[in-house]
Parts: structure tokens; sequence; C-alpha cells
């Protein structure tokens, strides 16, 4: 099990991911909407970004094994486009809600605030990897009480907890967070290692095309997976690469010895 980090273009750098060996691909790419990652990758028109987006999608396709998985992470400006693609290539499971949890405080007088992305979850095959089991939130004390009556005693869903729903309420990174790191769209760790622990195996490998900061990898090595990623920004690599030796670290599913990095500048 490996974990090996590109300093590259996903498009260009993926020739070295050999086919149908990938688990899991996490894809968290420009939106389309303007931000700043040190390039012009978020710059592009509507009809480009399009264009571009099934670029990277039959790039990555391809190294996922015939059990294996995609999420995507979009926002309504594109993602019915985009889903509509992958729905040419893949069998749609969810459209998951991330509600952000903005706070109200003022915004557009001309439209609805927008406080949500779009996840897609796809999968090549019926006989996909899926682990219930893994990301059961459990009930609090007081629901179990409620649930005394005979016909609940011993139920699996009771004593280990319900099923994730297709809208995860999970706050933004705000600056003061202490998992914060100096990039605009950082996700959550907490919604990146339930789609790990879901949708990879113990000792699968996942795949990002799109580090950013690297939380697909931490949540990846720290949880005994695998792992494979491309990041095109030096700075954010660096950022990646500290977070990821950290996560090697501290954790006692992965050993330091078993992390390989490789840097392709």
């Amino acid at each position: 099990m490996s974990t090996l980090l590109y300093n590259e273009d996903a498009l260009t750098g993926m020739a070295r991911v050999a086919d149908a060996s990938v688990d899991l691909a996490i894809a968290d790419p420009p939106y389309g909407l303007g931000k700043d990652y040190g390039n012009d990758s978020d710059r592009l028109g509507a009809r480009e970004y399009l264009d571009w987006s099934r670029r990277w999608i039959d790039a990555v396709l391809p190294k996922l094994k015939p059990n294996g998985s995609l999420y995507v992470f979009l926002t309504w400006q594109h993602s019915p486009e985009v889903f509509s693609y992958l729905k040419t290539r893949l069998a749609m499971v969810n459209e998951i809600i991330w509600d952000r949890r903005v706070p109200s405080m003022g915004g557009s007088t001309r439209k609805f605030s927008s406080v949500h992305d779009n996840i897609g979850f796809f999968v090549k095959s019926r006989d996909y990897h899926f682990d219930v089991d893994a990301v059961r939130i459990p009930y609090d004390a007081e629901t179990k009480k409620a649930r005394t009556r005979s016909i609940f005693v011993g139920k699996k869903w009771l004593e280990f907890g319900y099923n994730p729903k297709d809208v995860w309420s999970v706050s933004r990174l705000h600056r003061q967070h202490a998992e914060r790191e100096d990039h605009p769209t950082q996700k959550p760790l907490e919604i990146v290692e339930r789609m790990v622990l879901a949708s990879c195996p113990p000792g699968g490998t996942v795949l990002d095309p799109f580090m950013g900061s690297g939380t697909t990898a931490v949540a990846a090595v720290s949880r005994g997976r695998g792992f494979i990623g491309f990041e095109l920004n030096p700075e954010y690599f660096a950022i990646v690469e500290k977070r990821v030796a950290v996560a090697a670290g501290g954790s006692d599913r992965v050993k330091p010895a078993t992390l390989s990095l490789t840097s392709a500048l």
C-alpha cells in the first residue's frame, strides 16, 4: 500500500496510473466560478469548462476497477451537464447535497442565497463496494430509550446507528477552524472520510485528480488506504506533503515506512 503524490496536471499525469487499479476516485475540480488557484484553471467559459470536464472524466474513469466508484463535487451551475455526461459512462447512485451551514448574513437581494454544493456518487457496476456499517451515525441516548419496545431490541440500526441521508449538513471550514489550510475551497475532512470509509475497502486505493489542500489524501492515509493524487499548484502541493506526512506519522494504521512521496516537477 503506497501513497503517491504528483505535482503535475492530472490530464498529463494520469498515464502514470494503471487502468482498473483504483477502488475509489474523489474529484473536487474547479467549479468554473473564477476562483484564484494561482492559475487560470477556474476561469474558463461555460463551453470550455464543460469540454475540459469531459476530458478529465475520460482520463479518470479507465483507472477505476470494475466495481469502483466516483464522487465528484460540483455546484448547481454545471452539475446538470457534468452529471448527464457521467451517466452515459457510469450508473448514478446518489446526488448528495452538502449543506455548508452558511449563516444568514445578508447576501444577494436579487436571488436566493446559494448555501450548498452538489456531490454526484457514481459506480461502474452493480457490485460496487459500499460499507454502510463503517459510516452509520449513532443514535443519541434519548432516541435509544424511546425505542425500548421488544420489536426494536437487538436491531442493528438501533445499536449501531442509521444510514447517512443524502443531505450532509457539515459546516464549511472558517478561517479560524483548526483544520483550515491556505486554500480557497478546502473541503471538511468529515465529508471526505465518509466517502473513503463507505466506498473504498481497507487496503484499497483512492485517486484524487485535484488534490487542492490534500483532504482526500489525509482521509485515505489515516484510514489505511493507498492513495494517488495530482496537484498542479506547487504551493498547494507543499501543503499536501505536509498534511500527509502528519497523517501517516500519527496513524496507528499506516506506518511512516509505507509512505512513498513522488514529486514530478
